[in-house]
């Protein structure tokens, strides 16, 4: 298959969440799977040079946008067995953030334009474009638009991703030709109109030809308004072309056993009957690394303390909320606590009031810290996820890979990945609870901790079984590839 993976950010040129995760990783996936892959996304001047001076410059056109006709470069770089493309405007792309700009419906609708201009210029006429979020969401409505003009471009079909339906591109209805060039009959038909808006990831969910969700659970969960932030009816009038396909993880990146930025490298080396072999050397690389992130944090020199994590943004859907609540009860267990994260004003300052309170017992880190976040995933016993949603979620999938037991909320992703703890078979690789409040999620911290505790056999058997899961993208890969030839069937 030729596949052309469109998307607004990807690592390792720029990143602001998992969606630069995914299209760093999928790509090569798709390519190893014996596709033909081209990525194309914008040149930000957030892409460092040492990216840019390999790069080569392809062509220039010019894209119509509404009424104006603006400048678009095109340049092109070989990594990895993918071919790159970057689409370069220094008017809407050198700027010091990929989002948040007063015009970024105009910036992206152009993004979107010139991908389907550029279609020529490109190293082969794809059979699909797979899109990702509202950033591109205008590209299955522009190619519908032009295929009616353009023979060329009639069989190629799309695909479309949700990472977070949150965010929608929503503008008003007098956007709809001026800003980006589309005829009324768009909006009249309801094709792109919602509420009395134009709204771009409707108008992207109705032209697809495949609507992705990042985990099976969540694409079960965007058939319901407390999931689907308005979108629920648009989801359930297209559930024939929707599907969910679990995000993975780099392998090769996630890899305690050759990660250099830990205190000490181990890994978990299985025998044919699936138990550690002697040459696991799991128990003594976390409890070393343990030791390396309570010197680094603060925390006191305690090697049969449990430490806990979180490394999340502060925000509520996140489920702070439910930690701030029994905060207290749960420094109450025993144990540590570590927090990597940045995001509200309240959350930020609970957490900055509680480290007096928990000197030598509780650490805070505001901001975000990769090279850190790496040393809790391996130093930490536990990682909290206590979300009101998670699409996929890729935090929990890393703590199993370094042996971080994580205790989350039965989610999204979170629901697909973790498996609950079953103490009368020694089943699990994790701890969950599913109803959103505090005392359940006390419980199954409670019960965490004095498995930690009393039954150390049983909590390093769940922490193997996390050790040994593939959450490699060859497994979304290939069910990517099923949907690709379904559609173009």
């Amino acid at each position: 298959m030729k596949i052309l993976f469109a998307t607004s950010e990807a690592v390792p040129f720029c990143k602001t969440g998992g969606l630069a995760d995914v299209a760093g990783s999928l790509p090569q996936a798709l390519a190893k799977a014996g596709n033909e892959v081209e990525v194309i996304l914008p040149l930000y001047q957030r892409v460092a040079d040492k990216w840019k001076d390999k790069m080569s410059f392809v062509c220039s056109i010019e894209v119509p946008l509404g009424w104006r006709r603006v400048y678009c470069g095109l340049f092109r770089l070989d990594l990895d067995g993918v071919v790159w493309y970057f689409i370069d405007n220094e008017y809407y792309f050198k700027r010091d953030s990929l989002y948040g700009h007063y015009d970024d419906g105009e910036r992206f609708g152009f993004f979107s334009r010139a991908i389907i201009s550029l279609l020529p210029a490109l190293q082969f006429t794809p059979q699909v474009i797979h899109c990702n979020d509202w950033q591109t969401a205008l590209v299955p409505i522009y190619l519908k638009d032009e295929c009616v003009r353009w023979s060329d471009i009639r069989g190629i079909k799309t695909v479309f991703t949700v990472h977070n339906i949150e965010y929608q591109g929503r503008y008003g209805k007098e956007t709809l030709e001026d800003l980006f060039g589309l005829a009324p009959g768009w909006f009249a038909d309801g094709t792109i109109a919602m509420d009395g808006d134009v709204n771009l990831l409707k108008g992207a969910l109705m032209t697809c030809d495949a609507i992705t969700a990042v985990s099976p659970t969540y694409a079960q969960e965007l058939r319901y308004a407390y999931f689907a932030h308005g979108m629920e009816s648009v989801i359930r009038l297209n559930s024939g072309k929707v599907y969910g396909v679990l995000n993975g993880i780099d392998m090769e990146r996630f890899n305690p056993a050759t990660d250099k930025g830990l205190a000490v490298n181990y890994g978990l080396e299985l025998t044919k009957t699936g138990k550690p072999s002697a040459k696991d050397t799991v128990s003594a690389g976390k409890a070393k690394n343990k030791e390396t992130l309570q010197k680094e944090m603060g925390l006191d020199a305690a090697a049969d303390v449990p430490v806990i994590g979180i490394i999340s943004r502060l925000v509520s859907h996140k489920g702070l909320d439910l930690v701030c609540k029994v905060f207290d009860e749960i420094m109450s267990l025993n144990c540590q606590f570590v927090v990597l994260g940045s995001g509200d004003w309240n959350y930020e300052q609970f957490f900055e009031a509680k480290l007096g309170q928990y000197h030598g017992r509780m650490a805070l880190y505001r901001g975000y810290n990769e090279a850190l976040a790496m040393k809790i995933y391996a130093g930490a016993d536990l990682l909290l996820m206590p979300s009101k949603s998670e699409p996929c979620g890729l935090a929990q999938m890393i703590a199993m890979r370094y042996g971080t037991l994580p205790i989350v909320r039965e989610t999204g992703g979170l629901k697909d990945t973790v498996h609950p703890y079953e103490a009368w078979c020694g089943a699990g690789n994790g701890f969950t609870f599913a109803d959103y409040n505090s005392s359940d999620m006390l419980y199954v911290i409670r019960q965490a901790v004095d498995l930690y505790y009393n039954n150390a056999p049983a909590f390093k058997q769940l922490r193997t079984a996390g050790m040994s899961e593939d959450f490699s993208w060859k497994r979304s890969a290939e069910e990517y590839n099923k949907i690709y030839q379904r559609i173009c069937s």
